[in-house]
Order: structure tokens, then sequence, then C-alpha cells
């Protein structure tokens, strides 16, 4: 009998990415493109250091994966590892109200690694995982935010188990098993944001989807009806209570959402939440030549389920800041941008910065727009001058960077070196992001150097 875990296995294991629309394999290009470059900015944050401690080098080990701390380490380590360095700057793209290519791109490349996977095979693995988080998202009507739970970690989890069956060359029983197993490992609360555990989120997500896979690889099984039973993921993880169950509603394989929604490559190294306000207040401030002692006031209308994830509202770190609206809004007009060296704790903590963001007033709509993220349909943003005026900037429906507004191979690349070479030499970097950029033409994962 059809069932959607039947569908989607036989989607995973079935899948041609060669018939997949063009516009969904770039997707898939920038999302390594973009993670790794997240991934070499990320390497030398405490975080990574210390998720490390729960990982086991393997030195001397021709199989052995790369991580970005300068260690080898068997697949589900190297992918947990190299998960909370893409992470935990929250700089990775975005989509699907999660960070897809935060926890595909380290699961794909420590088992495509071991595996000797070419770029091809990387890149259907990515697309398969997508699709299936993507398609199990479309039958729930709710968003997982609201119910405390991050969908990174939730629905990344089944889609690291998709894509390392794809590169274990697992049956249709055999990936059956892996999402089974799968839909029982995944976890992730959004009460967490703003801490470490945030990033830890990506690299258990990476790794758990290979440990799923890898289990039922050698005969682990789990229930065959894992997505639609009764007490089974759909139901356990829905927000609204009222998932789709009907196989024919789950169109997996009938039409691309990869190719719909794609990736939202994020310019600014906070949360998503706030890059529509923050491309808003960064125009104002040019503007208007916005400097702190001219402004009285900000205010920012935003949705209610963004509002939920910006819960900071008062940061003292860096990490927090990431989850902070007032934050964002301070930072940008104190700096005049908002970048990498603004999100420290040292940057954080100014007196100038601490003082704007208490005139900063954040207020919500319930008003969701549709589509793959939860937000409401457009930002608003305005500032009271202190000369009486008040300066309004026009509704931002879609950040830049956006699917909608996407960036400028030249912009893409601009932001993977000054990513990348905070780890690797310039010209390494730039060697690397040409690597990257011709995926399908890589003929063993192991050409791409991370250390």
């Amino acid at each position: 009998m059809d069932s959607i875990t039947l569908k989607a296995a036989q989607f995973v294991t079935g899948f041609d990415a060669d018939r997949a629309p063009e516009a969904a394999r770039h997707a898939a290009r920038i999302g390594f493109v973009d993670c790794i470059g997240c991934m070499l900015a990320g390497a030398a944050e405490p975080a990574v250091a210390l998720a490390s401690v729960i990982a086991t080098p393997m030195p001397g080990s021709n199989d052995a994966a790369p991580a970005v701390d300068g260690r080898s380490y068997g697949a589900g380590d190297a992918a947990l590892v190299n998960g909370v360095a893409g992470h935990v700057l929250d700089f990775d793209d975005v989509a699907l109200a999660g960070h897809p290519s935060t926890v595909l791109v380290p699961a794909i490349l420590a088992l495509g690694h071991e595996r000797h996977a070419t770029g091809a095979q990387a890149l259907a693995a990515w697309l398969a995982g997508y699709e299936l988080w993507a398609h199990l998202s479309e039958i729930e009507p709710g968003h997982l935010h609201d119910r405390g739970f991050h969908p990174t970690a939730v629905m990344g989890t089944l889609a690291c188990a998709a894509a390392s069956a794809r590169l274990l060359g697992l049956d249709v029983g055999q990936t059956r098993h892996a999402l089974a197993i799968a839909a029982s490992l995944a976890a992730g609360l959004v009460a967490n944001f703003g801490s470490m555990t945030k990033s830890l989120h990506a690299g258990r997500t990476a790794q758990s989807g290979i440990h799923a896979a890898r289990l039922a690889s050698a005969g682990y099984t789990g229930s065959a009806d894992v997505f639609e039973h009764r007490t089974g993921f759909l139901r356990a993880f829905s927000p609204s209570g009222a998932p789709d169950l009907d196989p024919a509603g789950f169109r997996i394989g009938e039409v691309s959402l990869a190719e719909r929604f794609g990736v939202n490559v994020k310019r600014y190294p906070t949360c998503y939440a706030t890059h529509r306000a923050l491309d808003a207040m960064l125009d104002l401030v040019g503007e208007h030549d916005l400097t702190p002692e001219k402004i009285a006031a900000i205010h920012v209308h935003t949705g209610a389920t963004q509002k939920l994830m910006l819960r900071n509202s008062r940061p003292q770190t860096g990490l927090a800041a990431k989850f902070s609206m007032e934050f964002a809004m301070a930072g940008a007009v104190v700096q005049r941008r908002l970048g990498l060296d603004e999100l420290t704790d040292g940057f954080v903590q100014r007196a100038d910065v601490q003082a704007l963001l208490e005139r900063v007033e954040v207020t919500a709509s319930e008003d969701k727009a549709g589509g793959d993220l939860p937000n409401a349909p457009f930002d608003l943003v305005w500032v009271d001058a202190t000369d009486g005026r008040v300066l309004r900037h026009e509704p931002v429906e879609h950040a830049r960077g956006s699917w909608q507004l996407p960036l400028e191979r030249a912009e893409i690349r601009a932001k993977f070196l000054d990513c990348a070479s905070r780890k690797l030499p310039q010209p390494r970097a730039a060697q690397l992001f040409d690597t990257l950029w011709a995926l399908e033409n890589i003929g063993d994962l192991r050409e791409i150097a991370l250390i």
C-alpha cells in the first residue's frame, strides 16, 4: 500500500539529479559554496573546539574525513565538527524555515570523502535531502518555530539521512529504515538560539543523518510507517495538529521545490529574521546620513514568529546579539554596516550600541506571507529623528541575497573569500571557490581541501 514513508524512500533511491531543473542544481552549488565558506570562517570559534571533545580523531587513516579544526575524523564526527563550524556564525544560507546546507553539506562532504564520491553525486545527495525536507514541510500547515522546534535540527535530520542513504547506495527498504531511524534522532529547541547549542544542532543533525543511514545499511530497522502513523513523526512534530497524511498530497518527485524556494544567501551574520529590516535600516542610514545622536527612536514592525526567534532584546554577547532585532538596528546605525567584525562581545557591549538599542521598539503582526519561511508579508522600519522628522522606508518583502533578489556570482565570491580567507591564504580560498562553483566537475570530493 502506498504511503508517505514509502514514497519518500522511493524518491530518495530513484531520484535522477540530471533531470532536475537547472535552478535547483544551481541552488545546490550555492549551498556548497556558501556553507564551506562559513565553515572556514567559523573554524576558530570556541564552540568548534568545545564540540570536538566528543569527536575522536583518526590520524593516519586514509578514509578519515578532514574537518576545519585541522583534524581528520570518521565521517560522523567530521560532520559534527564541520556542522558546528558552518552554523556557529549564523552566516549560512537559509531556506525551508531553516538552514539546509549547514547540515547537508557537512554530512555529504564527510561521507562522500570516505566513499570517494564525485561532485555530481554530492549535488544529487544535496537535492535528495532538500526535496525530502521541502515536501514534508509542504504537507504541514503550521510552523515548527511556533512549537519551539528548530527546523534545521528536526527536518534536517531526515534530509541528512536521505543524502547519506544516497551516498551509501541503500535500496528502498534500507532507505525506509534509515528515515525511520532518523525520525527518532531528530531534536532541537528554539530556546537555545543565541547560545552555542544552536550550532550543535547543525553538527549533531549532520552526524545523526550519517548514523541513521549506516545503521540501516548494517540491518538496523525502523517502522515502515514512521511518517504517517498516528504516533509517527508528522503528527508528533505537527504545530497545527493537522498534517495532510494522504499520500496523494505528498508530491515528492512531481515538482521541484528546490527550484521554487532555492537558497537565500545571508548578507549579515545574524538571524535571517532581521535581514529585511537591516536592508531597510541601512538604506535609511545612507539616505539620511543617520548617526545615533540624530535618532530619537527606531521602530520595526515584523512577524510574530520572527519576533519569537529574536528572543534577546538586550544582548551582551555576540552570540546573543545574532538573535536581537534591537541590536541589529543599533549596530547598523553605529557602524553603518553589520558584518562578522560587529558580532563580537566587545562591539555588542559598547556604550553607544547599548544606548541606541534601548531606543528600538519592535512590534509584530500575526500575518504570514506563505512560502517556505515563517515571515510576515513584509517588514516595516521607520525612524523618529531628533529634528522632528519621521523617516520611513518602504515595506521590504524580500531581503537582498534572497532567492527572489539573488546575489551575482561576484557577490557570492566576495562573501566566500571574506569567510574562507579567515582560515586559508587568499589564493587558496580563491582556487577553492572556483573548484566548488564547478561542483559537478569534481571527480573525487577529496579534491576539496579544507585544511
